[in-house]
């Protein structure tokens, strides 16, 4: 198992070498994923050789690798001991971009208002939305949660929607077509302004599934069926397919966003020619904002390519904002909306946009610099002990540990730096227990893009919780484990069955991270 496992990390440590070889067999990919968003300089011979020996796969685990307690480079910031842990700038932000990273924090919780008022500049909100503000989803920069009981709302939490059908896009190979729910769009608003019914109600039921573990161990597991009750527009489509979405917490994204599509690539293996069961696949997406297929990196099926363009999609349908790249100003009603689309919106005066590019530039900028606190505790035994068994499971096949971010002289501090974010970014089949069934571009109703790992041991003092994966279903690091399956399962079953201090470790490690 081990071998196996090494030999995949191999051939991810070598990717700056590789990358050309890797894609030349798949002309989409080659061709078309460019890094159309960076401003990049390419890469010497040179550089590729150090950096392909500074990512290698540690060979010994007595002790930390170097530069493993800086998981941003230069960017990484203190650790803090408070709710704030999340909410830093990047640590190698020049003084004067402080302004436009506060700025930006100021528009990430502003809290929209209806048209008209007399607060122009923050009037637009809605009239079908999910949150008054960013940060009302993206709760201190961290994860959002389940609703907490019948009288709690699900405010970070939402549902996708669509059918199957709509028009294929022939500059993607394998691109899954789907459309918007005729009724409801591509996203569920659970809350409205006054004389607008919202679209839904989110009802949650859980049933426990008990899962044995070695050593006399007993893990509940708490299995969710969602439900789009009180339905304000009518009836769903009989082939409406629901996907339940928690905000995913807001660290490293410019770093992510920096990491050379080339070298993600090089760790895709569709037909899992190395046969060791993992077979990752990129998400290719149609960019709205450079009108070309490109690289998804985020979102939790890898839905969209950059922080611009993410950042305006969740203010278009969690907000019902317009701006330059979603420009209508009912944000996500359908035409069959008729009074919402009607109704009075804040850009019905001299603004064109309810937030105009200059504010999602500043919104973008803050967005990427949120930076990733140090790691802890890096030296512990018992850490060590879990990063090794981490690597021996075959955890780092899909959870990549570091990257060289490229070389850009516009964007200094995500530039060249030695990041360990923990994620290939690439679509993996996690089984039937995690299949959502609803398909996003190339990524299937099975798949889900890998997380970032960075940060994961401080959700509870940032988030006041620890609940984990697309829906938050599992409490703890140890149930998102054992929900892994499809490609994952192996290292599912190894978890279960190894000895419990090599499962406290591995948990461990991540509480480390």
């Amino acid at each position: 198992m081990r071998n196996l496992t090494h030999r995949k990390w191999a051939k991810a440590s070598k990717l700056s070498l590789v990358a050309v070889a890797a894609i030349a067999a798949t002309p989409i990919l080659s061709a078309e994923l460019q890094d159309l968003h960076l401003n990049f300089q390419p890469r010497t011979e040179d550089e590729k050789a150090r950096i392909a020996d500074v990512i290698a796969a540690p060979t010994d685990f007595d002790a930390a690798q170097r530069f493993e307690d800086l998981p941003a480079g230069a960017a990484t910031v203190r650790a803090r001991q408070d709710a704030d842990a999340f909410s830093q700038p990047s640590g190698n932000l020049k003084f004067e971009q402080e302004l436009d990273f506060k700025v930006g924090n100021g528009l990430f919780k502003k809290i929209w208002v209806s048209s008209p008022s007399s607060t122009l500049a923050s009037d637009g909100l809605g009239p079908l939305y999910n949150a008054r503000s960013c940060q009302r989803c993206h709760i201190k920069d961290g994860r959002g949660h389940t609703p907490n009981g019948p009288d709690d709302g699900a405010v970070s939490m939402f549902l996708r929607v669509s059918i199957p059908g709509g028009g294929a896009i022939d500059e993607i190979a394998d691109y899954i077509a789907t459309q918007p729910e005729p009724n409801y769009g591509g996203q569920m608003q659970d809350l409205a302004l006054a004389g607008h019914p919202a679209e839904y109600r989110l009802d949650i039921t859980y049933e426990d599934l008990p899962v044995a573990l070695s050593d006399g161990e007993t893990v509940i597991l708490r299995s969710p069926t969602y439900t789009a009750a009180d339905l304000g527009y009518g009836p769903l489509h009989p082939e409406a397919m629901l996907s339940p979405r928690v905000a995913p917490q807001m660290i490293g994204l410019g770093l992510l966003e920096a990491i050379p599509v080339q070298d993600l690539l090089a760790q895709a293996d569709a037909d899992d020619a190395d046969g060791d069961g993992i077979s990752g696949r990129p998400n290719i997406v149609w960019s709205t904002e450079y009108g070309e297929p490109m690289m998804g990196r985020f979102g939790h099926k890898a839905g969209m390519p950059t922080i611009m363009e993410q950042s305006a999609a969740a203010f278009a349908g969690d907000i019902g904002i317009s701006s330059p790249l979603y420009p209508a100003g009912y944000g996500e009603c359908t035409e069959l909306q008729v009074d919402c689309v009607g109704a009075p919106h804040g850009d019905n005066d001299d603004r064109v946009f309810e937030i105009d590019q200059l504010g999602m530039d500043l919104v973008a900028f803050y967005s990427r610099n949120l930076g990733v606190p140090a790691r802890r505790d890096i030296g512990d035994p018992q850490v060590l002990r879990g990063k090794q068994v981490f690597f021996d499971t075959g955890c780092a096949s899909c959870h990549t540990p570091s990257y060289v971010t490229h070389r850009m002289d516009d964007r200094p501090e995500h530039s060249f730096q030695l990041i360990w974010p923990y994620t290939d970014l690439l679509l993996h089949d996690m089984g039937d227990g995690l299949a959502d069934n609803r398909p996003e571009a190339r990524a299937t109703g099975r798949e889900w893009r890998t997380p970032p790992l960075w940060g994961v041991g401080l959700t509870e003092q940032v988030s006041g919780h620890t609940q984990f994966l697309h829906d938050g279903r599992a409490q703890s690091l140890l149930e998102a484990v054992l929900w892994h399956g499809g490609e994952a399962q192996t290292a599912r079953d190894t978890v279960v069955s190894m000895p419990k201090p090599d499962r406290d470790a591995l948990i461990r490690f991540l509480e480390s991270l």
